[in-house]
């Protein structure tokens, strides 16, 4: 029998014209990763024991140990520069929800309901936050966008204001803020940060399920309880951060004397200006806050190559979840488990790892499996890691990150999150043609999902980064019935105690998947150049600065991975 030959295939649209060679050890060791592997790990991580993994729990260190137990039974050595597998950072938890909000003007007086009509959180890390009597403007998207000669602001003093902003970005016109299709500018945490930039006392978003993505429960399960943040390290912070349904929101501009849709309009255009709502807020905080203790977990595989080893591929999956739901009532469920979102797709995380470790001979590059904490908080663990990372982030060639897995079967495609934008999908489409399957970009665009996990910092500070939804198309099933079952889980389970390993989970595409994730790590890790961002996109400034300062830091013998 003649012997295995590498598989080649040339990558289709990629700037470089090197193909993609899967070696037969490359295709062996892709086979450890199989469905009882990721059950095994989803089962233990999403189990009642772990209680949900929220920061800085007991579950959530439970969830350390057993990641870093599982680092090092597969020979992954310790990632972190303490020698250790634990890249522990500070959280600061915050408990503190009004139970209402009181508008006034003149006499008159509108209330808001805690829950029913509104979710707000305190932006201060100090032990009360308080708005006194603070006028209500209305800021249209909020949104200032110097390359789409866009400002929500215009100049307007709007320091000590609480400012009423749209959710996502305007969608009227195509050639703005690319259509439908969601850009960071349309994400909460884009509209609190550019509101504390302007010097605003609060910011409170308009929900709806078309603008957000998801439904108002996902709004109250997220942001209800202990919120956690990094340490402040200065500047100006908002005292109150808020969410109030469309409905809450029509009654509150009424009660200014505007209509919502009129504004909604308005807000459309270039030359909308802020809208004094002739309403003030007042609202104080009464904040329990808590300094406490989480750790993303970090084991390393070190490269083959001399000098490529310097250089890291790096894996990320979230371990964190919401852990309980205080709110619960006697004998509800109150336990957020997390299986799907994120058990699994560390599960994933997992096995790329156990294959890795299987292949006879170590890529080239280093890779990185990172099991990141806190990214239901507003992706802090990958937020740390890229701002104390154990290699400059010039060194960085590319971020894989998995949140959540395909549990509904094989299907023909494969959703790239952010197709279009670097040199990595000539590798991706390449890989995929190798299973028999299509590329496909994001396939719900205006959910913003790019921004939306921990990818999303590794592509901040300029690294290139790959991100995948489940594809849509599955095999044995009639067409749209991948979205319905995407929507119908999203309405369902997203963030809910109802995402609990199922029994009639198919993860035979889950399987498929972390294959491909596999199988483009290797790839990355072996290839003569790094990958790149396309030419003009948002991200490529950064990864030029990052490269620059690379190139100064170490002329001559670069970064070291610590071996």
């Amino acid at each position: 029998m003649a012997p295995a030959l590498p598989l080649i295939l040339l990558l289709a649209g990629a700037p470089s014209a090197a193909p993609v060679a899967i070696s037969p050890a490359e295709r062996a060791a892709a086979k450890w990763i199989d469905a009882r592997l990721i059950q095994a790990h989803t089962r233990f991580l999403a189990s009642d024991l772990l209680e949900g993994r929220g920061p800085a729990s007991r579950g959530d260190r439970l969830a350390q140990e057993y990641l870093a137990a599982q680092f090092e039974a597969l020979g992954l050595l310790p990632g972190s520069p303490d020698g250790t597998y634990y890249q522990p950072f500070e959280l600061v938890g915050i408990t503190g929800n009004p139970d209402r909000l009181a508008f006034s003007a003149g006499q008159k007086r509108l209330e808001l309901r805690y829950h029913e009509d509104f979710i707000a959180v305190s932006g201060g890390q100090e032990p009360e936050s308080r708005i006194d009597s603070a006028e209500l403007v209305f800021v249209g998207y909020g949104i200032v966008a110097p390359e789409y000669q866009w400002d929500d602001f215009k100049g307007v003093d709007l320091r000590g204001k609480v400012l009423l902003v749209m959710n996502n970005d305007p969608e009227d016109d195509p050639a703005l803020f690319a259509g439908r299709t969601r850009l960071w500018y349309g994400r909460w945490d884009y509209k609190y940060e550019t509101a504390a930039k302007q010097g605003a006392a609060g910011a409170i978003i308009v929900h709806t399920t078309p603008s957000a993505g998801y439904p108002w429960q996902v709004v109250q399960t997220s942001w209800s309880g202990e919120q956690f943040e990094l340490p402040h390290r200065g500047g100006h912070a908002l005292q109150m951060k808020g969410w109030v349904t469309e409905d809450a929101a029509r009654r509150l501009v009424s009660f200014a004397g505007k209509d919502l849709d009129a504004l909604r309009a308005a807000a459309q255009g270039r030359s909308f200006r802020p809208v004094p709502l002739g309403t003030s807020l007042s609202v104080a905080f009464k904040n329990a806050v808590q300094r406490k203790k989480t750790a993303n977990v970090l084991g390393l595989l070190p490269g083959s190559d001399r000098e490529l080893s310097k250089q890291l591929v790096i894996y990320t999956a979230h371990h964190d979840h919401l852990g309980r739901k205080e709110s619960a009532r006697a004998g509800e469920d109150d336990i957020y488990n997390g299986a799907v979102d994120n058990a699994s797709g560390v599960a994933a995380v997992l096995s790329v790892a156990r294959a890795m470790a299987a292949l006879p001979r170590a890529p080239r590059r280093s890779v990185l499996f990172a099991c990141v904490a806190a990214e239901e908080q507003g992706l802090l663990g990958s937020q740390y890691l890229v701002e104390h990372p154990p290699v400059p982030v010039g060194a960085m060639a590319a971020n894989i990150n998995v949140d959540g897995v395909n549990i509904w079967g094989k299907t023909r495609d494969v959703t790239v999150i952010g197709l279009g934008k670097s040199s990595l999908d000539g590798f991706v489409t390449a890989i995929a043609a190798s299973q028999g399957r299509v590329t496909k970009p994001d396939q719900l665009s205006d959910r913003g999902f790019f921004y939306r996990s921990d990818q999303f910092n590794f592509a901040r500070a300029g690294v290139p980064a790959a991100y995948f939804g489940s594809g849509m198309d599955f095999l044995g099933r009639p067409e749209g019935w991948g979205k319905r079952q995407r929507e119908l889980w999203e309405a369902k389970h997203y963030h809910q105690p109802s995402d609990e390993l199922n029994a009639e989970w198919d993860l035979s595409g889950a399987v498929e998947d972390a294959r491909l994730y596999f199988h483009l790590g290797v790839q990355l890790a072996n290839a003569p150049a790094m990958p790149a961002w396309n030419e003009g996109d948002e991200f490529q400034a950064a990864r030029l600065r990052a490269l620059e300062a690379l190139e100064k830091e170490s002329s001559q013998s670069g970064p070291a991975v610590r071996p």
